[in-house]
């Protein structure tokens, strides 16, 4: 299992849609993903999961991937939420 820190940097958090994109690039992984801030965790492929987490723009998660594709699996996750989740804000 690996972990990394990043935090939300788009300006509408992690809303709909930008939820919507990192769960469909989360299920290209066989790797557990899950995501946590200091209020919740839950499943990196839920969309109800990440929605409960709350992220508004600032929002510092944990993510936490365990599996065989793992270090693929949180490096692409990191730069879509870095690349705010390939949004124009």
């Amino acid at each position: 299992m690996i972990s990394d820190k990043v935090t939300i940097c788009n300006k509408l958090g992690l809303h709909a849609r930008a939820a919507s994109a990192f769960v469909k690039k989360a299920m290209e992984f066989s790797s557990a993903i899950t995501i946590s801030n200091t209020k919740t965790d839950g499943n990196g492929k839920s969309i109800m999961s990440m929605m409960m987490l709350e992220a508004s723009q600032g929002t510092e998660l944990q993510l936490e991937v365990d599996g065989e594709d793992e270090q693929l699996a949180l490096q692409t996750l990191i730069e879509l939420v870095e690349q705010k989740f390939n949004e124009d804000e």
